[in-house]
């Protein structure tokens, strides 16, 4: 079972989930954990291969999925005891989000999703074919760095950026490369996501800058009733980590208002 913590309000209280992206961990979260365990009981959890879900169990799972990888997050849940939870993810957790929602719809209450992922732009499908190649050649680290200052190129990103690639600095060499070949293969899925609307309220927390994915984000929101998009100014892709306070009151109001 992946590696898990709660902050326990009282039995009653909502649960919200929280899932980071890949090459993070659930320690991305602290400086939402103060502000959200006042108002709901909080469950952060480590996706295969991060942070302390590095058992020997996921050496022996060679071919990853999103069905497989969000199955193991709901397996927390019913651990738990969880019968729904509203989830709150990042950049490639967004992607694990909208999995469960498409599957196991009944867990989920609402959906907050931070610099989301729902489309690779050119550049980005450009980027992540070079890394394919270069993946087995390089050194994994020199490929995350490359793409966090691709992501997050500002010198206001400099947190952000530091933050993701001292926690990928804990993967194994395998593990980056199973993840990295995950999402190079996740356009189909991606697509899907985009053109059906899963009924579910969803806020979409974005940052001005985030010129990569923002754009599709602005579409999508357009097409799917359930969907809402706050832009936050002058703040890039981590848009957690760049601009928490603005990032907690958007959320907290969100879930409040349901």
């Amino acid at each position: 079972m992946l590696h898990h913590q709660i902050y326990l309000l009282n039995k009653n209280a909502p649960w919200v989930t929280f899932v980071h992206g890949a090459g993070g961990s659930s320690s991305i979260w602290y400086k939402q954990i103060r502000d959200f365990k006042k108002h709901y009981n909080v469950l952060l959890l480590d996706l295969r291969g991060h942070g302390k879900s590095k058992k020997a169990i996921y050496e022996k799972i060679k071919n990853y999925t999103f069905k497989v990888i969000s199955d193991e997050v709901i397996e927390v849940l019913d651990h738990l005891k969880i019968a729904s939870s509203h989830f709150v993810g990042i950049s490639l957790g967004t992607i694990v989000i909208r999995e469960i929602s498409e599957r196991h719809t009944t867990r989920v209450e609402s959906m907050i999703m931070g610099g989301a992922v729902m489309k690779l732009n050119t550049r980005g499908q450009i980027l992540m074919h070079i890394g394919n190649w270069l993946k087995s050649v390089l050194p994994y680290l020199i490929l995350y760095r490359f793409f966090a200052y691709v992501i997050m190129p500002k010198k206001s990103h400099k947190e952000s950026r530091n933050l993701f690639i001292g926690e990928a600095k804990k993967l194994y060499q395998k593990e980056f490369k199973r993840w990295f070949t995950l999402v190079a293969e996740v356009n189909p899925l991606l697509k899907f996501f985009r053109i059906n609307d899963s009924g579910i309220p969803t806020l979409y927390i974005m940052g001005s800058e985030d010129h990569m994915f923002l754009p599709s984000i602005t579409k999508l929101v357009k097409n799917h009733k359930s969907s809402t998009l706050f832009v936050i100014p002058q703040c890039g892709h981590v848009v957690n980590v760049e601009q928490p306070a603005i990032f907690n009151n958007q959320s907290i109001s969100f879930i409040s208002g349901l």
